[in-house]
């Protein structure tokens, strides 16, 4: 398997192997193919690569279709817990209740929020045109205890769904990338939504290709919430970036090497995940 393109990254990842173990880590943002866009693996590759880790569980997700039954496939050949869901873009009929209903009963454990077609939406969300069917949703998410995930949401929304959420009994949330610029939470947006929800922080955020954000403002911002509502995650599987356990434990070396302890590590890529799935 070939283990990453730039040289330095390779290099570096043969030192981190050594003292990164992902043993028992669950990374809950996969995203893999078939796709619309190129990915560096499949759903089968992601799985065993993680199982060979001795992961306990990934999270495959697509911005264009759903994920359960794909995740059940590669579940059964990998020996490893397996998640998906639906990502409510203009593809699977946008804030369509059928499709999560769909997805619940085929196992899907994840509903993310609008991604990709959040800008399309964004007037309607704001004017309320999709309260309707948002309450339908969250009722299916709370009654089948599936996770509400964010998606591309900008704060203000998300403060909204969070007391919607509550009050349809959602249980298990989180936010998605809120550091990254297609959210864009403060420090003081992200104390207030760790009240009701995990906060997920994704690597692929400090990648060249995407926010390139210094991961000095990942750890400053763990601290700033507290690592016990944060979730480390990848958001891996595009063509240019590392495979997603490659990616993983360059982010843990990342971390460390700006004071997070293991225990938090521990925490953030194991308890809290878990806490959120199981």
């Amino acid at each position: 398997m070939k283990i990453l393109k730039e040289p330095w990254l390779q290099e570096k990842l043969i030192k981190i192997n050594e003292t990164v173990n992902l043993k028992g880590f669950v990374d809950i943002h996969l995203h893999t193919s078939p796709d619309v866009k190129p990915r560096i693996c499949n759903d089968l590759e992601a799985a065993q690569q993680a199982s060979d880790q001795g992961m306990q569980a990934v999270v495959i997700k697509s911005h264009a279709e759903p994920t359960s039954a794909r995740a059940k496939i590669a579940e059964d050949i990998s020996s490893m817990d397996v998640f998906g869901g639906v990502c409510l873009n203009n593809s699977v009929g946008g804030l369509n209740p059928l499709a999560v209903d769909a997805a619940a009963k085929m196992g899907g454990k994840f509903v993310w929020l609008p991604t990709i077609s959040f800008s399309d939406m964004e007037i309607d969300f704001k004017e309320g045109i999709y309260k309707k069917a948002l309450e339908e949703i969250l009722q299916i998410i709370s009654q089948n205890d599936m996770v509400l995930a964010t998606g591309h949401l900008k704060p203000h929304i998300i403060f909204s769904i969070l007391d919607d959420a509550r009050s349809h009994g959602v249980k298990r949330i989180v936010i998605n990338h809120p550091l990254t610029s297609v959210v864009g939470a403060t420090i003081d947006e992200q104390k207030e939504m760790a009240r009701y929800a995990f906060l997920e922080h994704c690597f692929v955020a400090c990648m060249p290709l995407h926010d390139y954000l210094s991961p000095d403002k990942v750890a400053e911002a763990i601290e700033g919430t507290g690592y016990k509502r944060c979730i480390m995650a990848t958001d891996f599987g595009q063509k240019h970036n590392p495979y997603p356990i490659n990616g993983f434990k360059l982010f843990i070396n990342s971390m460390m090497e700006r004071g997070v302890t293991q225990k938090q590590i521990n925490t953030m890529c194991s308890k809290n995940p878990k806490d959120l799935l199981y």
